[in-house]
């Protein structure tokens, strides 16, 4: 995929994040059985880095279970982030900063307020970085930022999973695209709650994420399937 491409879904993605955020952030939820699983996973940590937090989901999650750990929640929508600002105010146990970033620039991980995590959450955002390449160079980074014995958790959308889903694929030429543009697994998905969208989504199944996280230098410790109506929806990894 060559960089036009990229930069072009990538602007799909940002405006989508930004035009629709507040429907967006309403149609998440805490009480997903993926979502309470990851939450397990993190209790223990002392700091979390949540990358792509959009509205702060997982710190409220946390914060319903009683953890306590200081949280650093990152997004590239100024949108997105005031939501999660607004209602972390809330918040009892779990210490958050919210930080504007855009992980598809080159060095964002030198703006942190720490070199190191005892977890880091990568939920819902590896399937919109475009290419493999890129999605390679995020997992290396992250990988640095674990503390020693520190571990990252992924999600990945199976949205091939549901019919209701598939109906939402929408053809590239709505956005000047063919498939000669994209890689293999690439689709464009429309939107239509509170507002109508496009957002670009690449399909991570199982044995892409396994070959991702070892060309990233990372080991699969734990593999599981959550949410939706099959509990299917939604691919998690456990990586160290």
């Amino acid at each position: 995929m060559n960089q036009k491409t990229t930069n072009q879904l990538l602007r799909i993605n940002q405006t989508f994040y930004e035009a629709l955020a507040q429907p967006f952030a309403d149609s998440r939820s805490t009480r997903q059985p993926g979502l309470q699983r990851v939450v397990a996973c993190i209790n223990g940590a002392r700091s979390l880095l949540d990358v792509g937090c959009g509205n702060g989901r997982l710190a409220h999650a946390l914060d319903e279970a009683g953890l306590s750990m200081r949280y650093t929640g990152i997004d590239a929508s100024e949108t997105l982030l005031a939501i999660a600002i607004q209602s972390a105010a809330a918040l009892t146990t779990v210490q958050t900063t919210f930080l504007l970033l855009d992980i598809s620039k080159d060095n964002w991980e030198t703006s942190l307020p720490q070199p190191t995590y005892d977890a880091i959450a990568l939920l819902a955002v590896l399937h919109h970085i475009p290419g493999w390449d890129h999605r390679v160079a995020l997992l290396r980074t992250l990988r640095d930022l674990l503390s020693v014995d520190g571990f990252l958790v992924v999600s990945t959308w199976q949205f091939l999973n549901e019919e209701r889903l598939r109906r939402k694929i929408m053809p590239w030429a709505q956005v000047g695209l063919d498939d000669s543009d994209l890689e293999p697994g690439d689709y464009l998905l429309d939107w239509h709650r509170g507002g109508s969208g496009l957002r670009y989504c690449h399909l991570v199944d199982e044995t892409e994420l396994r070959e991702l996280a070892g060309a990233a230098g990372l080991a699969v410790a734990d593999l599981f399937y959550a949410d939706g109506a099959g509990q299917n929806l939604n691919l998690f990894a456990l990586l160290r």
